[in-house]
């Protein structure tokens, strides 16, 4: 016997928010299926925060750096990655969240949920078209990055633990992989 999974779209996914029937469980849609996210401890927490405030600092007005926030995908996905480097559309935001196209690159944090964040997600971003996704291996502290998707997955993927990156986005910003990692 097999077993199916109910798959939810991103619509019946708001309206249950509406409802408040996730109010009390940090979750998120993965391609249709409602997905448990990890609890955060205190180094994921203390270093995407100070990361996201050095991001914010070195591109300004450039861009909108938004933390824990969902982006809605159209392969049935709402993540709401640590970090996402969004264009800055102000009260447009108010009507929907970042799509893929409004997308610079994304930034997740990981220890407890680095399988989930090196497969299911760079899937995910890959498909949709995402040019560049970080995530910091927090038991090691590394920093891997995948660039140039192509047929669903990332063409490219380096790690990092120390020097300097630019982001295919902003080519002319030298970001020093210390300061996101935070060693």
């Amino acid at each position: 016997m097999s077993v199916i999974t109910a798959k939810w779209t991103i619509d019946e996914y708001h309206r249950m928010i509406d409802a408040g029937i996730l109010s009390d469980r940090r979750v998120e849609l993965l391609k249709g299926e409602i997905v448990e996210m990890s609890p955060e401890g205190e180094p994921h927490a203390y270093c995407s925060d100070e990361a996201a405030e050095y991001l914010a600092n070195l591109l300004g007005e450039r861009a909108t750096i938004r933390e824990a926030k969902p982006m809605t995908l159209p392969n049935n996905s709402e993540p709401e990655p640590d970090i996402a480097i969004v264009q800055r559309l102000g009260r447009e935001y108010r009507e929907h969240h970042p799509y893929p196209e409004n997308i610079f690159w994304v930034i997740e944090y990981a220890k407890s949920s680095l399988e989930k964040d090196l497969e299911t997600k760079s899937q995910i971003y890959a498909e949709v078209g995402i040019i560049e996704y970080w995530v910091v291996n927090l038991k090691k502290l590394h920093l891997i990055v995948f660039r140039e998707p192509l047929d669903g997955e990332y063409a490219t993927k380096l790690t990092l633990t120390a020097g300097i990156i630019q982001p295919l986005a902003f080519p002319d910003v030298s970001i020093l992989v210390e300061r996101i990692i935070n060693k």
